[in-house]
């Protein structure tokens, strides 16, 4: 067993620049020892910034170079299978951002890569190590609100919203890439942490249109799910409304009140007959860290999964069905 975390990026384009790999280095038994772009001139100006000892312009070398005893795979979702299956053949760990990939038949692939080769693999759904988010399922488990009813979610934003990421080339609304557009981009974190409070759905179903014909992606998905205790959930997306009409909110309801929340905000509020509680939370200077220091205790052997494949596989399957109008049961 290793008795440090030499990581090494695939990938360290705009979500690594804060949100995860300066995390890399803050923690003990954990350091960032190389980056790779395709675009070499890219990967020096990184790694140069950042202070990374290394980098690369091809993710084989940095997979195989000896030095590296980790892999961070956060290219687009299009080649997440390709890489995260390599490292896990060249017997490295991986940790892989979120949507794990561009559908579920992929997932199954690398799931049965970690199977096949005995390796580690966790997605990075990180709300699940955020302080608010577990603030709330502490909440739920405490029945404040009673036993819930309903989970209601809406996400709506305009085209040029502050909460979609920004890259050079907008690949997030090219299929081939990333699936179904900005629905995959924000979904797995919404998706995820409702099955993370509430366990895996018994059911779900959804349906997705192209309405605003900006990009060849979808941009309006509603979806619906039968949880665990026969809690219904609905859900709305769509990134072409106007200014105005901008909603961020999942709102829990119990039988003794509601729980509400923004999925990309950090307020929490608490709604029963005893009146209404705020809580505010402050989020961490790199967003990630809270996940990566527990990926790094797993990877060394001291702790357990913070999200496996088959955590990430769920939140998949929901999405498909939601996006692409299929309706079955799970299992």
């Amino acid at each position: 067993m290793n008795n440090s975390i030499s990581w090494g990026i695939i990938g360290c384009g705009n979500v690594t620049e804060v949100k995860s790999g300066p995390a890399f280095n803050k923690m003990p038994g954990s350091s960032l020892v190389a980056v790779m772009r395709r675009d070499g001139a890219k990967a020096r100006d990184y790694a140069q910034r950042h202070g990374v000892p290394k980098w690369y312009d091809d993710g084989a070398q940095l997979i195989n170079d000896p030095s590296i005893n980790a892999i961070y795979v956060a290219t687009p979702p299009g080649s997440h299978e390709e890489y995260a299956i390599a490292a896990l053949n060249a017997g490295k760990p991986v940790y892989v951002e979120k949507p794990m990939s561009t559908g579920t038949a992929s997932c199954l692939r690398m799931q049965a890569a970690v199977e096949a080769t005995g390796g580690k693999l966790t997605v990075a759904h990180y709300r699940r190590a955020l302080p608010m988010f577990n603030k709330v399922k502490e909440l739920i488990n405490e029945k404040i609100i009673g036993d819930i009813r309903t989970v209601r979610l809406s996400m709506l934003q305009q085209d040029k919203s502050s909460i979609t990421a920004k890259t050079e080339t907008n690949w997030r609304v090219d299929p081939a890439i990333a699936g179904a557009g900005l629905f995959y981009d924000l979904a797995p974190h919404q998706i995820d942490i409702i099955l993370y409070f509430f366990g895996n759905p018994i059911e779900s179903y959804g349906l997705s249109a192209n309405l605003a014909g900006l990009y060849s992606a979808e941009d309006v998905v509603m979806g619906v799910m039968r949880l665990p205790g026969n809690i219904l959930f609905n859900g709305q997306w769509c990134f072409t409304v106007s200014e105005t009409a901008q909603e961020d909110i999942c709102e829990i309801t119990g039988s003794k009140g509601k729980i509400s929340f923004p999925v990309f905000g950090q307020t929490v509020t608490i709604t029963t007959e005893a009146g209404q509680e705020v809580l505010n939370f402050q989020p961490p200077a790199h967003i990630q860290q809270p996940m990566i220091e527990k990926i790094v205790q797993y990877f060394l052997g001291k702790g357990e999964n913070p999200c496996s494949a088959e955590d990430a596989i769920e939140s998949m399957k929901v999405m498909e069905r939601f996006a692409y109008g299929k309706i079955m049961a799970h299992g």
